[in-house]
């Protein structure tokens, strides 16, 4: 079943992207480049995004079929909530970029606050739900469980919001974020299997499929990018799988690349502004290698490779 799954996804991402690149050209929905991002990135301009749309009515749709398979579908429901909210405010700001055609959509406030609220609403159902779900934080590789009580639901909103951006910030070359949320996502599913959380590990399947169906036309060269409905929804799936593993820190090790470009902006901008100096040349720190004369390709396969590593190290201590 979650082979049948993982194929059908795949085979109907990749021949949704052949219509949807078309479509998203006529209705001239193209990337516009930040003009303080690297010179390189200027003959991007115009190419199709919001292709994050693929996967997501992929998954949804299959998911959605896919609760005829399970005996108990309150977590598949869950997760395509969070595909569908997540995915929603990354369309909004997508949306609203490439109308005024400009590198701003939503502002930081407003994106920030329709982040917490499907956060909290998230909460609310897995409260309601999924009771099996440790209302704390397990630490990675021990039984040792940290008890939050009441403040579970800051931990879940700080962890998805994070995330979703987290991730987002990742999405700035080709083929980057798809090629590390997959490695990421692959490492949460080796767990999901082991545990023998069915839900989870046929929604993983699916996703990972349609993932791998976009990733062909947002490999180097891209022909399209995934946008904020993309990363934004990936983000937030990738946190709340954690958190239904019982392994919110682990993603911390699993995520790596993600943490480390969040990491790279924050330093960044405290650095500037305590000293007025700058520690990388750019950030999200892919742009720092970048601007270092390493190609975009090196750059995604060693961003992946490090992905890699962490994700095998993370299996063993989720498991």
């Amino acid at each position: 079943m979650y082979y049948a799954f993982l194929i059908m996804s795949f085979i109907s991402s990749a021949v949704l992207m052949k219509y949807l690149i078309p479509m998203l050209k006529r209705l001239k929905f193209g990337q516009s480049i930040r003009k303080e991002g690297p010179e390189a990135h200027l003959a991007k301009t115009g190419t199709p995004t919001m292709g994050g749309i693929s996967f997501i009515v992929v998954t949804t749709i299959l998911s959605i079929v896919a609760l005829f398979f399970v005996d108990d579908i309150s977590k598949l429901i869950i997760l395509i909530i969070v595909t569908l909210g997540f995915g929603l405010i990354g369309f909004l700001d997508d949306y609203i970029i490439v109308v005024k055609k400009e590198n701003e959509g939503l502002s930081s406030k407003q994106k920030a606050l329709l982040q917490v609220v499907v956060s909290v609403i998230i909460f609310v159902i897995m409260f309601m739900f999924i009771p099996g779900i440790e209302k704390g934080i397990q630490i990675p590789g021990t039984d040792f469980l940290i008890p939050l009580g009441y403040f579970f639901v800051v931990w879940i909103v700080f962890w998805l919001v994070g995330f979703s951006n987290a991730v987002n910030l990742t999405d700035g070359l080709d083929g980057l974020s798809t090629s590390t949320t997959i490695i990421a996502f692959a490492s949460f599913l080796t767990i999901a299997l082991i545990k023998g959380e069915t839900e989870i590990s046929l929604f993983l399947f699916i996703l990972i499929g349609a993932q791998i169906g976009f990733f062909i036309y947002n490999k180097f060269p891209a022909k399209v990018f995934m946008g904020d409905t993309g990363s934004l929804a990936l983000g937030g799936i990738i946190a709340t799988v954690s958190i239904m593993l019982n392994n919110s820190l682990l993603l911390l090790l699993i995520g790596i690349v993600f943490v480390v470009e969040t990491a790279s902006v924050i330093i960044q901008v405290t650095s500037f502004k305590m000293t007025g100096k700058r520690v990388f040349k750019m950030t999200p720190i892919h742009h720092h290698f970048e601007l270092s004369n390493w190609s975009e390709w090196k750059i995604v396969i060693v961003f992946s490779a490090v992905g890699l590593i962490a994700g095998i190290i993370g299996v063993f201590l989720g498991v």
